[in-house]
């Protein structure tokens, strides 16, 4: 179905309708939060500013993970600089980062403890290997309890290429953005997989190191272009890690664009 979305209004005093003032403010280490964020900002003509982080992480990724889990284990957050937006003069904010151990970018932890977004409306906007859009938006709402959090948008590091088309569809169907878009059907029930779900769900997934599952159950509905499954999944035993606990039950969401091969776009745990 196509619907038409109208821009996000707020009411001066003269009780005409004025477009709100927008911020876009992001954290991101290897630019593709940063591609996200300049399309949002692009989009909607919305101010942008970086989060920066005073003593900058390693580019590479397993240097960036030791550093961050010793940093999370002793508690301590980096310093960044001095976010330049007065952000009193704003009524959006859109807040980006890359997911780091299930949540937001520590760098984005400390800008959340150094301002106070009561009465604004928040946007979360996320990059990420398998998922944390919703852990890391739960916490940022427990964050900034006086905010409003508006639903938000993620996507894995592999499928960057679609980002600019969902863009597109995420900020008219939440009315920032005028024009057409497509709202989905709500998933049908949810059923066991049958041999050819099975098939898609192990195509999707195959080649992702941190993802060792067997799908157990799927839910449908249809794309424009192709189907949408939502398939719940449990871990498997791993062969070259037999000590590591199974994570237990998650949500792996898988693509199929016609013609295409499966891709999974998140993960739920």
């Amino acid at each position: 179905m196509t619907v038409v979305a109208m821009t996000a209004a707020s009411c001066g005093s003269n009780n005409e309708p004025q477009t709100p003032k927008t911020l876009v403010l992001y954290y991101s280490l290897t630019d593709n939060t940063k591609a996200v964020a300049e399309e949002i900002a692009s989009r909607l003509g919305a101010d942008i500013e970086e989060i920066v982080a005073v003593d900058p992480y390693d580019t590479s990724f397993q240097a960036t993970i030791e550093r961050s889990r010793q940093e999370r284990e002793a508690g301590v957050l980096p310093t960044i600089q001095p976010i330049k937006a007065d952000l009193t003069k704003y009524d959006v904010v859109f807040i980006g980062y890359p997911v780091w151990y299930g949540t937001y970018a520590l760098p984005v932890a400390t800008l959340l403890n150094e301002v106070d977004l009561a009465g604004k409306k928040v946007v979360p906007f996320c990059t990420f290997g398998s998922g944390g859009l919703e852990s890391s938006v739960k916490e940022l709402a427990e964050k900034q309890p006086n905010a409003e959090i508006l639903p938000g948008y993620g996507v894995r590091a592999a499928r960057m290429e679609a980002m600019p088309a969902e863009i597109d569809q995420f900020l008219k169907a939440n009315g920032f953005l005028e024009g057409e878009y497509t709202a989905l059907d709500d998933f049908s029930g949810q059923h066991e997989v049958t041999v050819d779900e099975a098939a898609i769900f192990d195509a999707a997934v195959d080649g992702y190191p941190m993802l060792h599952a067997q799908a157990e159950t799927v839910a449908t509905r249809a794309l424009p272009d192709g189907t949408e499954y939502r398939f719940t999944a449990v871990d498997l035993p791993r062969e070259d890690k037999p000590d590591m606990p199974p994570a237990g039950e998650m949500t792996v969401y898988v693509t199929v664009i016609n013609g295409q091969t499966p891709v999974f776009t998140r993960v739920v745990r």
